[in-house]
């Protein structure tokens, strides 16, 4: 069955079964890499997009879901001011070891910067519970986060 996709701003067709996960399509019919593939049962983090602003995990979202929604990977949320600076502040703090689980850190951090501007270490916390990283990067992605926070005049 063809859906029309709003990835990114784009349209995008895909001629897929509905059921198929969004992330499939994403990397597969779409051609955008960035989103990785982790578990697949939506508990590592990896897979993070956004639909309609608000994180969600691709890989249990199904195509015939997601294609009402704007769609936002990694390839564009640096294109919005939360997400720039969400992109810099990991960069400034040193962020990364492999880099694999780093698209769904930072897309899950660009939203809930997005819709808590001054987040507790608790709201943090809680919100990238859900991404993992093998290299136990935690620290730093709270610093990255909270100077993300205060480059918007944030901060705590």
């Amino acid at each position: 069955m063809p859906f029309s996709l709003n990835v990114n701003g784009k349209a995008h067709a895909a001629d897929v079964d509905g059921d198929v996960p969004l992330l499939w399509v994403l990397r597969d019919v779409v051609g955008l890499t960035g989103t990785k593939f982790g578990c697949g049962i939506a508990m590592c983090g990896a897979c993070t997009v956004h639909l309609d602003g608000q994180a969600a995990r691709s890989c249990v979202v199904t195509v015939a879901d997601a294609a009402s929604q704007a769609i936002t990977t990694i390839e564009a949320v640096g294109a919005t001011e939360v997400g720039a600076r969400v992109q810099r502040a990991w960069l400034e703090a040193d962020v990364v070891q492999c880099g694999y689980c780093q698209p769904g850190q930072v897309m899950s951090a660009a939203a809930l910067l997005a819709a808590n501007p001054s987040p507790t270490d608790a709201d943090i916390d809680a919100v990238m519970a859900g991404n993992v990283c093998r290299f136990g990067t935690y620290p730093r992605i709270r610093a990255a986060i909270r100077r993300a926070d205060a480059a918007s005049g944030g901060g705590q």
